[in-house]
């Protein structure tokens, strides 16, 4: 299919894109937004692991069997390139598209979060990671972006200011956060144990919204019981599509913390049965798809 539109681009470590805002853009890369969601569902799933370039005819083939018109995918892939994501490249009628080596090294970082998250924490030592963090009321861009990422890395708020994890080997990722919002100056963070008082299952209910993070869960667990679609590009990337926002929102706690019959563990080998199962197939529907044209 000849190319209508695309132009050169010199591949740079990171585009456009600077580091913050690579950092930053989690929710984009989850996979949860539209067209630009499922774009970068297919940038992981299919040309991150090739490590090959993939002309704009795979894309729109891919896309459109998932319901995405052809302009669309066009003016997604120009905008992810906008942002610094992709690089292409000429070649007559038509147009290659490269993932940039750091984009590809965030998307490598997504897939082994995604692919080996397990819907609970198997060890712990029953210490908890506790951040003191405020923005003033007058930041809302900051309080937004603390509020946000700390959500991210699994750290709930059962008070104003208060984080607590059970992760306490995230104390990097809090102070990298912490630094990056502008919140560092005037956080601290401690390694703490629970000695008395009221029950922890009251402070897990404060911290993290579970019946919200459980009906995920279970919608899940519903939509991927189900017979799939007979196309392979559909049923794996609606599957990875649907499972990468959950790690975002779920912040994997030791067992004895979450409720009896939790539905995570249960989704987690879902996804992972599904995922063995389905990956071949796709595979290589992508890699006839995407071969040079003739």
């Amino acid at each position: 299919m000849p190319e209508r539109r695309g132009t050169d681009t010199p591949p740079r470590p990171y585009g456009r894109a600077s580091r913050e805002r690579f950092v930053l853009s989690r929710r984009y890369a989850a996979g949860s937004g539209g067209v630009k969601g499922l774009l970068i569902t297919v940038l992981g799933d299919y040309v991150r692991p090739a490590r090959q370039p993939a002309p704009t005819s795979a894309f729109i083939d891919a896309l459109g069997r998932l319901g995405i018109a052809e302009p669309a995918c066009r003016q997604a892939l120009i905008r992810a390139s906008a942002d610094g994501w992709l690089t292409s490249r000429r070649d007559g009628r038509y147009t290659w598209w490269r993932l940039n080596p750091g984009f590809e090294r965030f998307l490598d970082l997504g897939a082994h979060r995604i692919l080996g998250f397990t819907g609970t924490q198997p060890d712990w030592d029953r210490r908890w990671l506790l951040v003191l963090a405020r923005m003033p009321e007058s930041n809302r861009t900051g309080r937004h972006a603390l509020h946000t990422r700390l959500g991210w890395a699994g750290f709930g708020r059962p008070a104003p200011g208060v984080w607590v994890s059970t992760h306490t080997d995230r104390v990097k990722e809090a102070e990298l956060i912490l630094r990056e919002t502008g919140a560092y100056e005037h956080a601290q963070i401690f390694l703490s144990e629970y000695l008395g008082g009221a029950e922890l299952p009251n402070l897990v209910r404060a911290a993290w919204d579970l019946d919200q993070i459980e009906r995920s869960y279970e919608d899940f667990i519903a939509g991927f019981t189900r017979p799939p679609s007979a196309d392979p590009i559909v049923r794996f990337t609606q599957l990875v599509h649907a499972w990468r926002r959950l790690p975002l929102i779920d912040p994997a706690l030791p067992g004895e913390l979450l409720p009896d019959r939790w539905s995570g563990a249960r989704a987690a080998r879902l996804f992972q049965r599904q995922h063995a199962r389905w990956e071949p197939a796709a595979t290589r529907e992508w890699s006839r798809i995407s071969r040079q044209p003739a």
